[in-house]
């Protein structure tokens, strides 16, 4: 599924981003190469970057 039409971001994308330690949708975005556009796309991100977090709580945070 898309996540970010602007960045052509995919669910995948903002989920291994998560894995990596992107605790936002901004630190994710950045691992990514890219950053946000319209905005539209944040909350969508936040709630991918919030359930791989809940799946796997020792991940590291890494900053944007």
């Amino acid at each position: 599924m898309i996540v970010c039409v602007c960045n052509r971001l995919t669910e995948t994308d903002v989920r291994t981003a998560a894995r990596a330690g992107a605790a936002t949708p901004e630190a994710a975005y950045a691992r990514l190469d890219c950053e946000p556009q319209c905005g539209c796309c944040l909350d969508y991100a936040q709630e991918i970057i919030d359930e791989e977090r809940a799946k796997r709580p020792h991940l590291r945070v890494v900053a944007a």
